[in-house]
This record gives C-alpha cells, structure tokens and sequence, in this order.
C-alpha cells in the first residue's frame, strides 16, 4: 500500500489535523507523511487499577445457537462461517511486568479475522438491534470524550459478551504528549471505563496508531497489558488493505469505527457494518473474539 493511502486509512478519523512525530511500526515515509489531530482538550486523570481480566460481566440469557439463515437475510447477508473453538493454548500471551507488546495480527492457523470498533461517537441503536441478532462478536476500543454523553448505549453490547478496551480520554497522537499526559489519558480513561463497565480494560490503542516509549509505560503503569493495532480498515463499503495482496489473512485485526451519517456521507453505522460482514463473508472468514484469543498475565 502506497503512502497517501496510507496516511488516509489512519487520518480518516478525524477531519481536523495537525503533525505527528513517530508513529511506532510505519515507516519513516509515512510518519513524514502523517498528519494528525486530537479530539477537544480537557481535564482527566487517574490511575488504573491491576488488570486481571477484561472479561465483560456474565450476558445471562443470550442465545448460544448461531442465528439461522433467516436471521442473516433480515440483514441482507448471507450467514458468516461458524467461528471454530478458540485454542486451548492462546497464541497471545500476556504479562504481569516486563515491557507492553504491540501486535496487530494474532498467530493463528484457523482462518478467522477479529473485528474492533474505535471511538464511540455514534450511537446508533439499529446496530445494537443488529448485533443483538448476528451475534458477531466485537472488541470495542471506547475514548471517553465521545461516551461521556450516553454511556448506557455500550452495555447492551458489552452484555452479548464484547469486551471494553481502553482508547485514551481525549483522543491525542499519544507521542506528541510527555508521559504525564500519556498517563493522565490511559489511566483516566481506565478509571472511567472500569467504574462505568465493571472491568478493567486488558487493551490499549492508541489513536491514529501513534505511541512511542513513554505510551509503553504508560499503558504498563495504568494497567493494560498490550498495544493493539490492525491490518484492515472498513471505510464505508470496502476495506482498506495494508498488504499488496489486499487480502484478509488468518489472525488478522480489522479495524472499524462507531460512526453515521456525518462521516459516512450519509450510510449508516450499520449500513457500514453489513458492508464489513460482506466483505469478510466474500473471503470465508469466520469472525471470532480476540480476547478468546489472548491468555491475560496472572498477576
């Protein structure tokens, strides 16, 4: 994939920018290249307490069964494969102490894709109707900024099993920040997400993919255990591919945001999201949950 497009998939999130300075793993073209921008400023801080576990609470009552074929043409989409069993030995490990992974793909040979959902802004309530129906499992990376308006909209879809990861208060290119203000963003945002959820996020990402050493020690003090990036992202009705093939690959991480009309010219969020399961569905890919497959750090 060339530079500009590049520099798109990551800057497509917001519509005001500013210049970055090192984008952990792009290439220096593209960090050159990369212009970025943080959401409105404000106050915020705190420390996260030990992540042991990200797991939502229990979702009592949802459906086990995959949903029938009737169920998928409601949605206009054919039905997805059934995602296999998670390994028993999680490919991703995870650790107490020592220094804060970054990964953007998962090592595996089961041919599954892993989709997360950034941001928050939109909250359209056709797409909890959607996801209460397919069943697809998402991880959702929320930034307070944009929740603090509605956060009861996440727990209908954190209650079918999706798991709550940390995206920073304010959304700034975290390696444009001191360590103070990278901490005050993931340890506030922790704080907020564990109170309002009732787990402690095991994930970070960072907006736009920025970070750089000081955001690995953030993250490692305010309690998430590794950096989260992607391969993909979901545009309005097709994926942008980081790979020349422009394929999905087993293991890989999409990335989609919570959006609507405004940025989507004028598709909806879950007009985008069908979109998505079409394209994994052209593919055979199955979707399954990412933390089913990380092994979470004992301590």
């Amino acid at each position: 994939m060339n530079v500009g497009t590049k520099v798109r998939e990551i800057c497509a999130v917001k519509r005001h920018h500013r210049r970055g300075r090192w984008y952990g793993p792009l290439t220096g073209a593209v960090a050159a290249a990369l212009a970025v921008g943080g959401c409105s400023a404000g106050g915020g801080s705190g420390t996260g307490p030990a992540v042991t576990s990200s797991r939502p609470p229990s979702s009592g009552g949802v459906p086990t069964d995959p949903p029938g074929p009737a169920v998928w043409r409601k949605w206009g989409l054919a039905p997805l494969p059934v995602a296999p069993r998670p390994p028993a030995d999680k490919p991703v490990k995870l650790s107490a102490s020592g220094g804060v992974p970054v990964f953007a793909h998962v090592p595996t040979s089961q041919k599954v894709v892993f989709i997360t959902v950034d941001d928050g802004l939109e909250k359209d309530p056709e797409f909890v109707r959607m996801m209460r129906d397919l069943r697809v499992p998402i991880t959702m990376f929320l930034m307070n900024d944009v929740i603090k308006s509605d956060y009861a909209y996440f727990r209908p879809l954190q209650a079918l099993g999706n798991h709550i990861q940390n995206h920073t208060l304010h959304h700034p290119a975290m390696n444009t920040l001191s360590l103070s203000r990278q901490k005050e963003e993931v340890c506030g945002d922790q704080k907020i997400l564990t109170n309002q959820y009732g787990a402690a996020p095991l994930l970070f990402r960072p907006p736009y993919g920025a970070y750089d050493n000081n955001t690995r020690t953030a993250v490692r003090a305010c309690g998430p255990r590794a950096i989260v990036w992607w391969r993909e992202t979901m545009q309005i009705s097709n994926l942008q591919y980081q790979k020349p093939d422009r394929k999905l690959h087993p293991g890989d991480i999409i990335l989609a945001h919570f959006r609507g009309p405004a940025e989507l010219r004028g598709a909806t969020m879950t007009q985008m999201f069908r979109n998505l399961l079409k394209r994994v569905q052209e593919q055979g890919f199955a979707v399954a949950r990412l933390e089913d497959y990380i092994q979470p750090s004992a301590g």
